[in-house]
């Protein structure tokens, strides 16, 4: 049975991104842009903040990596409200484009669940990279309104993470937490099977 004490501080700061999701939700509906936008910046901190903290003290885990994936995605989510309450025009103009990133997103969250039963939690190079720039642009956005040579750079991004997040899940038949990226996992599964063929050949 899971108690407080189970939960590390890594853990918290990802709950906290989690909590903070029904606030935002009635700034925006309140239309209260400012508010909501400094604690967007805030909850996207919290990102890098439990990283760090799980890294430098040795606590991670496969159940804090579940929990920093939903948090993520939860407020990705969340900014991506933001987006549509505040600045509807250009979201509504770059619809089609939005598209192309989200529909290979949602097939990989589908494909994952299918396959493992729960979200993926690779937290690859480019998983951080995509999710960086994500909040860049949508702070960016809120704060001094949109770029569209950051935005541009948020679709391309995104859409290569996805293709290889998509990678990633076929290489992998059970659920791995932490994986850099296709390269590295490449290059495990060549150190396994050297490993299996020395053992054989003894």
């Amino acid at each position: 049975m899971l108690t407080f004490k189970n939960f590390n501080i890594a853990d918290w700061f990802s709950f906290y991104r989690i909590a903070a999701a029904p606030v935002l939700l009635v700034l925006a509906y309140f239309e209260l842009r400012e508010a909501f936008t400094w604690m967007l910046l805030i909850s996207f901190s919290t990102d890098a903040i439990d990283g760090y903290l799980a890294r430098t003290l040795k606590i991670t885990s496969a159940r804090g990596s579940q929990l920093d994936s939903m948090g993520d995605q939860i407020t990705l989510l969340i900014g991506i409200v933001g987006l549509f309450v505040f600045e509807l025009e250009f979201i509504k103009d770059k619809l089609p484009l939005l598209l192309v990133v989200f529909i290979p997103y949602f097939a990989q969250m589908i494909i994952a669940f299918v396959k493992y039963g729960k979200a993926t939690a690779f937290h690859t190079y480019f998983a951080k990279l995509s999710a960086i720039t994500q909040g860049i642009f949508i702070l960016w956005t809120l704060f001094f309104g949109p770029v569209l040579w950051l935005f541009y750079g948020v679709i391309v991004i995104g859409v290569l993470e996805t293709i290889e997040e998509i990678t990633l899940i076929f290489m992998h038949d059970t659920w791995t937490k932490d994986v850099k990226g296709v390269y590295w996992a490449l290059k495990k599964k060549r150190k396994g099977r050297k490993a299996k063929e020395n053992r054989e050949s003894r």
